[in-house]
This record gives structure tokens, C-alpha cells and sequence, in this order.
């Protein structure tokens, strides 16, 4: 065979005067490049560590340090105060001179005070970062102890630093007052429970404020001061690890190509350059070259979720699953037509050119072989129930070549399936958007392993996509790292007037390996059962995505609201109009601005929202009393989403107060009570120009999509949006075929409704909706299975 022959190193022959052994000369020329570049790559690794590692100070100025105290030797100043005289006396005797003994106590000072500086910047940056009182203030207003502090920030941020140079200066995430939690809660289901219900759950908040609370914060207040987070921790545990149930639509999540734009219609380019592009952000990723994402330009967020966005698997475990992550990992496998490959990314101690990797993944198209009995839907096992795949992992995969396959895949920098069907957005198609969503965020349920940090995802004609597991990190760490890639591949790789990938090709590279399976009957029938749940899942996803176009950000802010609150709100009077009433609204709050934090709920459903909705249905309101009541409900929005972004939300610390009881054995009905309040209504926002490597005022054809997840509750909605440019808003809607409260089509038209009517609030004259209120009828609703 071809690959064979191409992959032995070296050959011998027996001979009666002993071995003769025949190099190959390529070979070994591969070897030494990858040597080379290992080695490189952990100068530039130990280099970068060592400049995040003193930062905001750099080696040179140890060099500084040491120059000054070494000069003082020869003055009459003693700057140390005598510390370099003790640190003399304390030296070995006997191996050097006097004068020696002297310069080597000075460098040693000079290090210890340059350390001691060191670590005064950092907590004195600590410091400053710990005050959020400029989130607070008015757009547009700022105080000036708030450009003191911003002059302070830059002062002691030093100059260009490196993805991690912060890490350490981040401030821990505060815990919150049982009192100030237990009282903003009772606020926020206020407008939801009627008095009876609500003087329930404020006998109960009271009571446990009372008794078990102060014993169980004590507790978490000593995990806070102990542990680098005291949320982010239990969050992947419990939320996400400990869980059973599949995680295809439940958990994971999908991103979107470019919306309107595809650079190329050959997939197998397309994945070429997307490919080379990931490999050039991982690289950078590695020696921690990526600039720090920093609020305003100069509040820096933390980097930690980014460190596994490669090289990471979640291993199914019988009672919870681990996430794994290895470095380096220097292959992909890849998924056709219920085939497993194996693609080595390097060659000769380079990364390949897209080109070369255009070639691999055409040598896969045009392999002809048939999947491996079980081979076909080996994947489903990822999408359905975690403890049957524990099991069978445990079972089937621990040894032969199943074990080696598994690693293969587990081990591998990411997963790519190169699909065949077509996807992406399509004007003159009706639900293009929906279909696409769909295949991203379930697939054929064995087409994609979910359990892998990340599936890429190519459709013949061109359009990618990706399924994230939610488990490692949230949605703006994937998004960072596909902003990159979409800037990449568009304005710097490029592709030939003929659609393929620039550069030349080495036809001397080994094709792709195909895995090896064996996959026994028993197997079979596991993988057949977890595809079965998987299908029924995707089958009830009812997906919508709506595209509005009428008015933006732009026009938004002329209304001087914040764009997110204007959205919730409208989020809102579509709920109330879908279904008649209000419900529990989780909205996601970043909580970056302290070291290791994850996310935060926003409970979007507020007392000033409820009214506000009322009195737009109302038609004795006059628009001036709704426009008030709108501008109270959205100020409220702001001042809750910046007290989650600040550490002081609501449903983290309740968490961890829960989680505390039930380490302690402490029985609490009012947590209880609120772990389990459903969330009918899930949104969240995706965002974008992290990087602002696009100019979209110069291309504004080159947005993305966004991104989506399934829905939360049985009979509720998931609602991800993202704000692109001036003049698009763009809505992931998903609920449950299976529910007969539910309809994202009708949801949509809902939103686009409410939409129009809050703008109407701020130029009455400007328009007239024309759109009908769409409470009960919706399309017609597909019959689950179909």
C-alpha cells in the first residue's frame, strides 16, 4: 500500500555479517525540522511565561534594579538601609573576595525588591480593579474619580501584555451578603407570584435566612477566600459534569458562517484554509500572543477559559464526567460518510498549508470505502445518554483497536466532519436559516461528537459551522477564536480565482488513515439505542431563526437606551403576547472581570418590565406613559445586569449556598424551592467584534450569523440574538414541537412585533405596524418523529 510505504522511516535487511540499515534521508530531515521546532516552540513558550509572569514589570527592568544597587556601592547612600551589609555577613565565607561577596549581596537585594515591586503592581492594580462604580454611571458620564482611576489602570497596566499578563492582578469574585441575595430574589419574583404564593416564599426566604443561612455562608465565605473562584468550580461540576441526560441540544451549542458571505464553494478549500487558520490562532494561543480582551480598552477580562478551547474531550463517567485536556496535540480526525480519518496537521515541523490540507480532505471525499460494521453511527453514543456511554466505553473501547481509535479521536486537536449536504443562509429560501441551525446544533445525531471541545462542521457548498460542548467554557471564548478565523480566511489566506486554496502542493504527504473498528453486536445495540433518544430529541427541536432588518443598534441608541435593555423588554411584550403571562427569564451575564469567572443570571422579568408590558396592552395608556415606564423598566435592566456582571447577582450565590447544604446535610425548602423554578423563557447574546479585525462600516457583508442553543424548559423558549453592525438584529429561537404552548415561528413574529411597537414609542408618526398579534396560531406544527 501507498501510505505504507511512505510512512516507514527506515528499512533493514538481514545479512550474514549482521544489519545493514538504510535511512531514509526525507525521514530523518522530518525529524530534525520537528525537533527544531519543539524546541522553538518552548523557548518562545518559556519566554512568554516569564514576561506574563512578572508583569506589569518586565526582565529588563531587573536588570535596572540591579544596575542601581550596584551602583550605590560606590557612593555614600546605602539605599537598602544596610539589608545588603546582612545579606554579605550571611554569605558563605572563604570562596570569594570581599568586593565579589559585596556585588553578589547587591544582585540579591536588587532581585528581592524587584520581586517585592513586582508583587506591590499587582495588588495595587488588584486594587483598582476591584472598584466597579464606573459600570454604574451614565453612558456618555464620567465622573472624575472614575478618569482618575481609568489614568491609574493604564498606569500600572504596563505595555503590551500578553493574553495571561493579568491573570494574576484579577480580583476574586466577591461573595455577596445572604441578606442583600435573599432580598434581591424576592424582588425578582415579585411580579410572577401572586400575594398569596409570594408571602409563601417569603416565609420561606426568611426562615432560611434565619437558620441555616449564616452557617452555610460561613462556609462558602471560607471557599472564597480559599479557592481562586468560589462559584466557577461547582458551575462544571454540577450543572454540567453530574448530568445524565444527553448533551445534543440540552447543552451544547451551535456558531454560524458569515451570514452573508462565502468565500469559496469548494468545501474541501473552505475547510483548508478554516483549518490552517485554527492552527494559526492555536499556535498563537499557546505562546499566549493573543492580546487580553480589556472592557473600554482598558479593563482587562479573564483569558482562563481560553486555554481549552484545543486539545479537550469530556470522558463520560458512570456518576459524573471529566473534561480532559492535553497539549499539543498535532492531528484532527475527521467524519464522512460514516468514516473515521486520521489527518496529521504537521509536516516537516511546520503546520500544513492550506493547500496540502485541501488535498487531505479531498482524498477523503474521494475514498470510496464503506463505514466499518457500527462504524456508521459509532458517534450517537456521544448524543445520548451519558451512563449507557460510560459504560460501553468502559466495555468495548479499553483495549485493541477500539482503545486506539478512541484516543485517536479523544486525543485529537478537534473534531471535523465534512457533511454531505449543502446549509447556510438563503434568501429565496424559506427556512434556509431554520435547517441550518438545526444540522448545526444536532446534525444527523451521529454525524458529530458532541463530547469534543468543539465540532467543525463543512457543507459541500462551501458554509461551515460549529457544535460547541458547554461544559469547559461559554460562548464568547468559541466566538474569540471564530472571529479570528473568519477574518483569516477571508482577508489573509484567500483562495484562487478558481475557489481553491493558495499555495503549492506536497503530493509526497501520507493521505488521511482510516480508524480502525470493532465494534461487536452488543455495541451495536448500545450505539442503535442512543441514536433512537438522540433522534427523538432533534425531531423535537422547533427552530426559527428571524433576521430584523428594520432598525438597529443605530437607531437604538438615538432612543438613548441601552440596546440590550431595549431588546429584553421587547423580549418580554412578546412573551406576554405568546402566551398570555409572564414567566421566570434567564438571561447570561458575563463575570470576566474577576479572575476565572464564568457567567451570572440576569432576571430579566422585573417588577418595571411587567408594567411596562401592561401598559402597552392597555389601551387607555397614552405612548408618554408607556415611554416612562419603558425608560424606568430599562434603567432597572441596566442596573441588574451590571450588578451581575459585578459579582452581586442573585442565582450563583444561591447555588453555592445549595450546593454547601448538601455537603453539610442541611435540609433548606427555600433553596430548594428556587433550584427548581423552571426558566420558560432563556435568552442570551452573542457577541461580537471581540477583535475588530473586520471594518464592518467598510464590509458590511462580512457579518456572522450569531449562534443558538435548544430550548431550556419543555414548554418554554431559547432565545440567543446578536446586535450586528448599525441595522440587524438576528434572533435564534427554539422551543419544543412536542409542546402545544410553543411556536417558535409565531415567537418570532412576536418579537419582531414588539420590536416595532417600543420604536413606535419614540417617533409615533414614524410608522404604523401592519403586523398581526400572533398569540395562538402560529405555522402549523410538525408532528415529532417526521
Amino acid at each position: 500500500m501507498a501510505e505504507a510505504h511512505q510512512a516507514v522511516g527506515f528499512e533493514f535487511t538481514v545479512r550474514p555479517d549482521g544489519a545493514d540499515i538504510k535511512l531514509s534521508q526525507e525521514v530523518i530531515k522530518n525529524i530534525y525540522l520537528s525537533g527544531v521546532t519543539a524546541w522553538r516552540k518552548r523557548a518562545i513558550q518559556f519566554k512568554n511565561g516569564v514576561l506574563a509572569g512578572v508583569y506589569p514589570a518586565s526582565p529588563s527592568s531587573w536588570l535596572i534594579v540591579v544596575i542601581a544597587m550596584i551602583s550605590t556601592l560606590y557612593t555614600r547612600v546605602d539605599l537598602s538601609l544596610g539589608m545588603i551589609d546582612l545579606i554579605k555577613e550571611n554569605l558563605p565565607r572563604g570562596y570569594m573576595s570581599v568586593q565579589t561577596g559585596k556585588v553578589l549581596s547587591a544582585i540579591l537585594f536588587a532581585t528581592l525588591l524587584w520581586l517585592f515591586l513586582i508583587y506591590l503592581l499587582r495588588y495595587s492594580l488588584k486594587a483598582l480593579l476591584s472598584y466597579h462604580a464606573w459600570i454604574f454611571e451614565s453612558h456618555g458620564k464620567m465622573s472624575s474619580s472614575t478618569k482618575l482611576w481609568l489614568s491609574l489602570i493604564k498606569m500600572f497596566s504596563g505595555r503590551r501584555p500578553l493574553l495571561y499578563s493579568f491573570q494574576a492582578s484579577l480580583p476574586r469574585l466577591p461573595l455577596p451578603s445572604v441578606d442583600d441575595t435573599i432580598d434581591r430574589y424576592l424582588e425578582s419574583v415579585h411580579a410572577l407570584l401572586d400575594d398569596k404564593r409570594y408571602k409563601q416564599m417569603e416565609t420561606l426566604a426568611n426562615d432560611f435566612r434565619n437558620t441555616s443561612a449564616p452557617q452555610l455562608q460561613r462556609y462558602l465565605l471560607l471557599k472564597s477566600w480559599w479557592a481562586t473562584n468560589y462559584v466557577s468550580d461547582w458551575w462544571e461540576e454540577y450543572i454540567y459534569l453530574r448530568g445524565r441526560s444527553p448533551i445534543m441540544v440540552n447543552s451544547n451549542f451551535y456558531v454560524m458562517d458569515l451570514l452573508y458571505i462565502t468565500p469559496t464553494q469548494r468545501q474541501t478549500a473552505r475547510a483548508g484554509n478554516v483549518v490552517h487558520a485554527m492552527l494559526q490562532y492555536r499556535r498563537k494561543l499557546e505562546r499566549g500572543e493573543h492580546a487580553p480582551l480589556r472592557a473600554l480598552g482598558i479593563v482587562p477580562m479573564c483569558s482562563s477559559q481560553m486555554e481549552r478551547i484545543f486539545n479537550t474531550t469530556r470522558i463520560p463517567g458512570i456518576e459524573t464526567d471529566i473534561v480532559q485536556h492535553l497539549s499539543d496535540r498535532k492531528h484532527l480526525v475527521v467524519y464522512h460518510r460514516g468514516r473515521f480519518f486520521q489527518v496529521w496537521l504537521y509536516t516537516g515541523g511546520r503546520h500544513l498549508l492550506p493547500s496540502e490540507l485541501e488535498m487531505q480532505f479531498q482524498r477523503i471525499l474521494n475514498d470510496t470505502s464503506e463505514p466499518q460494521p457500527g462504524e456508521l453511527k459509532l458517534a450517537a453514543l456521544t448524543a445520548g445518554n451519558r451512563v449507557p456511554w460510560a459504560r460501553a466505553r468502559l466495555k468495548y473501547f479499553s483495549q485493541g483497536v477500539n482503545k486506539a481509535s478512541l484516543q485517536a479521536v479523544e486525543s485529537s486537536a478537534f473534531f471535523l466532519t465534512l457533511d454531505d449536504e449543502a446549509q447556510g443562509y438563503d434568501p429565496a429560501k424559506t427556512g434556509s436559516l431554520d435547517g441550518y441551525a438545526k444540522s448545526l446544533l444536532h446534525g444527523k445525531c451521529y454525524d458529530r461528537w458532541f463530547d469534543k471541545s468543539f465540532t467543525l462542521i463543512s457543507y459541500t457548498n462551501g458554509k461551515m459551522g460549529i457544535n460547541t460542548e458547554h461544559s469547559w467554557a461559554d460562548a464568547p471564548i468559541i466566538g474569540h477564536m471564530w472571529e479570528y478565523v473568519l477574518a483569516t480566511d477571508c482577508f489573509h489566506l484567500g483562495y484562487t480565482e478558481e475557489g481553491h486554496c493558495k499555495g503549492d502542493i506536497n503530493k509526497g504527504i501520507p493521505p488521511p488513515a482510516r480508524l480502525e473498528w470493532q465494534i461487536p453486536k452488543e455495541c451495536r445495540e448500545t450505539i442503535e439505542t442512543s441514536y433512537v433518544l438522540a433522534k427523538q430529541i432533534a425531531d423535537d427541536v422547533d427552530f426559527h431563526g428571524c433576521l430584523f432588518s428594520e432598525f438597529g443598534k443605530g437607531l437604538i441608541k438615538k432612543c438613548r437606551t441601552s440596546p440590550d435593555a431595549f431588546i429584553q423588554l421587547a423580549l418580554q411584550l412578546a412573551q406576554f403576547r405568546d402566551q398570555g403571562g409572564f414567566c421566570l427569564t434567564y438571561e447570561s451575564s458575563m463575570t470576566r472581570m474577576f479572575r476565572e469567572g464564568r457567567t451570572e443570571t440576569v432576571r430579566s422579568c422585573t417588577s418595571e418590565a411587567v408594567a411596562f408590558v401592561r401598559a402597552m396592552e392597555e389601551e387607555d395608556k397614552t405612548n408618554g406613559t408607556r415611554l416612562e415606564l419603558f425608560r424606568k423598566a430599562a434603567d432597572k435592566h441596566q442596573n441588574m445586569y451590571r450588578l451581575a456582571m459585578t459579582g452581586s447577582g442573585i442565582d450563583r450565590h444561591l447555588f453555592c449556598l445549595y450546593i454547601m447544604s448538601k455537603y453539610l446535610r442541611m435540609d433548606s425548602p427555600f433553596l430548594k424551592q428556587v433550584l427548581s423554578e423552571p426558566w420558560k423563557l432563556s435568552t442570551s447574546q452573542t457577541p461580537q467584534q471581540q477583535l475588530n479585525l473586520v471594518d464592518i462600516n467598510k464590509f458590511p457583508r462580512y457579518v456572522g450569523a450569531g449562534g443558538g442553543f435548544g430550548p431550556v424548559a419543555d414548554d418554554g423558549y431559547g432565545v440567543s440574538y446578536i446586535i450586528v453592525g448599525e441595522d440587524l438584529i438576528t434572533f435564534h429561537i427554539s422551543s419544543k414541537f412536542s409542546s402545544s404552548e410553543t411556536d417558535s415561528f409565531r415567537f418570532g413574529q412576536n418579537i419582531r412585533k414588539a420590536m416595532l411597537d417600543i420604536q413606535s414609542l419614540f417617533k409615533p408618526t414614524n410608522h404604523k405596524t401592519e403586523l398581526p398579534l400572533m398569540n395562538g396560531v402560529g405555522r402549523r406544527k410538525q408532528v415529532v418523529g417526521t
